[in-house]
């Protein structure tokens, strides 16, 4: 099951959360144990001398964990293979054991997890942002929509720009009276997921409509975030969504959205991270973090300066089907990759676990690896 969000958390610990992972993105760990530079001695390796792991899974973090592993195979005797093939494919390879993790945006469900004769477990990986986007030739701001409004958008009661609902939340702006084309993705993707997941946290008028009757006629399906980009870039009057990141790479804009505590916030670091922090302060402690826990819902989550369309993107493990080798090799990595690559990991777009929650992460599942005693790799330098 997912865990739903609570309570408001103080802002004053989430500031103080997040101040941290500020600082450690700006300035790296103090202690420099595991922050790294290439080594050419290691990235000389042959693949034979080194230890291999498997993944497969998610397509929306790929360039992130593309980077990660390459990097890493610079500094650590490691080989970290990884098929970007979605996240259904993650969860399957795992249950199969064809890999040694698989990678989801989506969180898995019970009735899923039980069709594995192991236990899997959650690993929050970073946290992730879905933008809403659009093409409105003459604004001057970005636009401030509530979920009810992308709701009626996309169930197609709201049709045109100029709507006065649109015009009631940007009065500032000269909304166009033109035709809202909505774009949307053809192919199974946790992006989608997250969107959809959102509306029915978040919007009644969503909530309250049909399944059969959510997707309006006119609608234009395109499989892939590049082929949303591509159509919105092209098409005035256009709306979508996809993952922050592409939405920056391909310079289109980012709604305003409002969140819980009625501000329109934007899709910047310190306000995704802010979900995070929020959401799992409220829980602590989840009753199954070293089972299959940390399944938590970051959408809509409470706090003044929270992004709300937010969630983490995971690694699926199955500790008692690894070797002792995988278990300790895999706990090094995360060690390196949620604590020392914070840096690298904000540098590509993505936005690294709060430091409060990297922590809670990273005891969990060295004590589900077993690998709590496991002594890091002795490195030194500046991740590049």
């Amino acid at each position: 099951m997912t865990i739903a969000v609570g309570a408001m958390a103080t802002a004053c610990r989430t500031v103080a959360a997040i101040a941290v992972l500020t600082s450690a993105v700006a300035c790296g760990a103090s202690d420099g144990t595991r922050r790294t530079q290439p080594d050419s001695t290691t990235a000389a390796l042959p693949d034979s001398q080194r230890v291999h792991l498997v993944g497969v899974g998610a397509t929306l973090p790929y360039p992130l964990y593309a980077r990660w592993f390459n990097t890493y195979g610079e500094v650590a005797p490691v080989r970290i293979n990884y098929r970007s093939e979605g996240s259904a494919q993650g969860l399957a390879a795992v249950v199969a054991g064809q890999s040694d993790f698989g990678a989801t945006d989506v969180p898995v469900e019970d009735s899923l997890l039980q069709r594995s004769t192991a236990a899997i477990m959650h690993v929050p990986m970073a946290v992730v942002a879905v933008a809403v986007t659009y093409n409105v030739p003459g604004l001057n701001r970005p636009l401030k929509l509530t979920a009810d409004v992308i709701a009626n958008i996309f169930l197609g009661r709201i049709s045109r720009w100029n709507d006065p609902l649109l015009v009631s939340l940007n009065p500032k702006e000269t909304l166009p009276d033109l035709p809202i084309t909505v774009i949307r993705r053809s192919d199974g993707t946790g992006t989608s997921y997250i969107f959809q997941r959102y509306l029915e946290t978040a919007s009644a008028a969503w909530r309250n409509t049909p399944v059969a009757n959510r997707q309006a006629a006119g609608q234009r399906l395109r499989d892939g975030s590049e082929a949303v980009a591509s159509e919105l870039k092209a098409t005035e009057g256009a709306i979508g969504y996809m993952e922050v990141v592409y939405a920056r790479q391909n310079r289109l804009p980012a709604a305003h959205l409002q969140n819980r505590a009625g501000r329109f916030v934007a899709a910047m670091p310190f306000e995704i991270a802010s979900a995070a922090v929020n959401a799992l302060e409220l829980l602590a402690p989840l009753d199954d973090e070293e089972a299959s826990g940390f399944r938590v819902s970051l959408l809509d989550a409470p706090g003044p300066q929270t992004y709300p369309l937010a969630s983490f993107t995971w690694w699926l493990v199955r500790p008692s089907t690894l070797s002792e080798s995988s278990r300790g090799e895999l706990s090094r990595f995360l060690h390196w990759a949620l604590e020392d690559a914070t840096d690298l990991t904000a540098e590509l777009g993505y936005v690294p676990l709060p430091s409060s929650v990297a922590t809670r992460v990273l005891d969990r599942t060295d004590n589900a690896l077993g690998c709590a005693p496991c002594a890091p790799r002795p490195m030194s330098g500046t991740v590049r």
